[in-house]
């Protein structure tokens, strides 16, 4: 019998295969899944600190500057709009809106020139500056800015 070009692979050969198969796909699960996790830490991290600025700047007797935050890369705005469920959301829409409380939609919506009213501002590579601001004595809210 001739066996010229034939190869003997045994099975735990052919099972080892199988295996290192398995580890790497479940590897590749397993990054892009906490990738994934990371990114909605990220927003909800955003989301705490927000509401937490705006509270104490509703709190104080006056306020106008600048707070900078982080989100994920893939975010290119961060928009407000007037709605009893959800006044902050993301663009692309990728990730849940919130209601932040003690934000003055009036005063921020006056400021746009968008139907539906919206505000949008820009976040580049990540980072997101928003400018807001409260009078002395205004119990409304926090007024947002570009």
């Amino acid at each position: 019998m001739n066996n010229l070009g034939q190869m003997k692979i045994s099975f735990s050969m052919i099972f080892s295969v199988i295996l290192i198969i398995a580890f790497i796909t479940f590897a590749i699960y397993s990054i892009a899944k906490f990738l994934s996790v990371t990114r909605f830490a990220t927003i909800e991290d955003f989301k705490d600190k927000f509401q937490n600025d705006v509270n104490k700047i509703w709190k104080s007797q006056s306020y106008n500057d600048i707070e900078k935050y982080n989100l994920p890369k893939d975010i290119n705005q961060v928009c407000f709009k007037d709605d009893e469920y959800e006044n902050i959301y993301f663009i692309p829409n990728l990730y849940e809106g919130e209601f932040i409380k003690n934000i003055d939609m009036e005063k921020t919506l006056s400021y746009s020139n968008e139907n539906p009213k919206s505000l949008c501002i820009n976040s580049i590579n990540g980072k997101v500056k928003i400018r807001m601001k409260k009078e002395i004595y205004d119990k409304n809210g926090v007024t947002i800015l570009k």
